[in-house]
């Protein structure tokens, strides 16, 4: 009976990184959403530019369904990561999540459009990956980009990320078919962004 504990101890500790961190950078803080994101929310993926890199964000995007997705990710049960990345007096300028889906671990951020072409993303994106990877060093991150996206696929091949292939996926706020370029990172490959 101990045996079977521990043995379904060791793969449930195997897929649970544990509670969603703050993390602060140079000059990023990356922290648990609140509800009190919701505006800043859907200013950010109200603005098609954002919401057209983005599968499963609807367009247009309104404040309600900011409060929705926030409502939701607050009664999850998954050992999933969903971090504001803010600037130094706490202003939401995006999100990176990490979660676990069908069995494997996938990435996926956004940004505000106004800091784009700052490194931010990357910096965002390198601290979450890099303190997952502190928990769950033999995991895999999948992630992907859409092929009219290269400032993202920019972002994951500074960080190591590998292409694996090109799909088609639905993307919402579109209402089309896209092609995604799919990538996958492990913690030997993770770079620090120059």
């Amino acid at each position: 009976m101990n045996a079977h504990v521990s043995e379904r101890a060791r793969v449930v500790a195997r897929h649970d990184p544990g509670p969603c961190p703050s993390i602060e950078t140079a000059r990023l803080k990356l922290r648990p959403h609140r509800l009190s994101d919701a505006p800043a929310i859907a200013g950010s993926l109200g603005d098609f530019e954002v919401a057209r890199m983005l599968s499963r964000v609807p367009a247009p995007y309104h404040q309600q369904d900011a409060l929705d997705w926030l409502t939701r990710q607050s009664a999850r049960a998954l050992p999933d990561w969903t971090l504001a990345v803010t600037t130094g007096e706490d202003v939401h300028i995006g999100c990176v999540g990490i979660e676990l889906r069908n069995g494997e671990w996938h990435v996926g951020y956004w940004l505000n459009r106004f800091h784009w072409g700052k490194g931010l993303m990357s910096e965002a994106v390198h601290a979450a990956v890099e303190r997952f990877f502190c928990h769950m060093p033999e995991a895999v991150l999948r992630s992907g980009v859409f092929a009219d996206n290269p400032a993202s696929l920019k972002v994951q091949e500074k960080l190591g990320f590998k292409i694996t292939g090109c799909s088609q996926i639905y993307a919402l706020a579109r209402n089309a078919m896209v092609a995604h370029i799919e990538t996958r990172l492990t913690a030997e490959d993770l770079r620090r962004p120059n």
